[in-house]
């Protein structure tokens, strides 16, 4: 008999609802051959779901105790390639070119303490994916998916709203995971956009904006921006809690000529 790898050193919930695991694979649109990049399978319930659907899965799967044991487990099939390493460190980007010339799907279910940081990794190459279907923490979904002026509308929310057509699929009990975590799972899935990236300049502005979500816009730019020019703007008064993506790149196309700090890439922050 197979051992299982020891408990869990990552922060990891493993999802072992056989009625869950085949609605997630069910909602991946695959065909036969297509390859799939999964982050973390973990003992690899939701691989052999997606190897049935006949997938062809690379596994990045950052814990040696599981990688020895996929591979094991998968030994004889050659639809698998599991590769031993962080994805937040790894050249994701190479992976995938290296196996299709077009996008390809992504899921896993993420670490909830750093959902945020994966999900960023995904969109340094939203060029070579085509959707992410992603098992996250409710409250993360929820401001993946959160429109202005609700709650939950943050930085997260605009950014994928940019790269992606966002949805939020359905809701996990902590029941269906071992152990169980203390809070809900969401499904989502993020259809890329295709065309011009966002600009870094863009991003950074933005990132600023909903830097502290309950003061106005005036004083999350301030240091970043001239004080005069922000003052000139009676949008400045208002949160970015209020504002449309648009509203506020006609805000960040006014406030350029007043830049004084230089933009970051803040798809690579942590």
């Amino acid at each position: 008999m197979q051992a299982r790898p020891q408990r869990p050193r990552w922060g990891q919930h493993f999802l072992r609802d056989p009625l869950i695991l085949d609605r997630i694979a069910s909602s991946l649109a695959i065909r036969p051959g297509e390859w799939v990049v999964e982050i973390g399978p973990g003992r690899g319930a939701l691989t052999e779901r997606l190897l049935s659907k006949g997938a062809r899965v690379l596994a990045i799967e950052i814990d040696d105790q599981f990688v020895s044991y996929l591979k094991t487990k998968f030994s004889e099939s050659k639809a698998i390639e599991v590769i031993h390493g962080d994805v937040l460190e790894i050249n994701l980007g190479e992976l995938i070119g290296a196996r299709s010339s077009q996008g390809i799907a992504v899921i896993g279910n993420l670490p909830y303490y750093i959902t945020s940081p994966i999900v960023r990794r995904i969109f340094q190459v939203h060029e070579q994916v085509s959707a992410a279907l992603l098992l996250v923490q409710k409250e993360v979904a929820d401001r993946i998916v959160a429109p202005k002026g609700t709650r939950d509308y943050a930085y997260l929310s605009v950014l994928c709203q940019l790269y992606a057509d966002s949805k939020m699929l359905f809701l996990v009990s902590a029941n269906a995971f071992q152990p169980p975590p203390k809070v809900t799972s969401a499904l989502v899935q993020l259809k890329m956009r295709t065309g011009v990236p966002p600009d870094a300049d863009f991003l950074n502005f933005l990132q600023l904006c909903f830097r502290q979500r309950r003061k106005m816009l005036r004083n999350n730019l301030s240091g970043a921006f001239d004080r005069t020019a922000l003052g000139a703007l009676e949008i400045t008064r208002m949160r970015a809690q209020q504002l449309e993506i648009e509203e506020l790149r006609k805000l960040w196309e006014k406030l350029r000529p007043a830049q004084q700090l230089p933009a970051a890439n803040v798809l690579d922050q942590p």
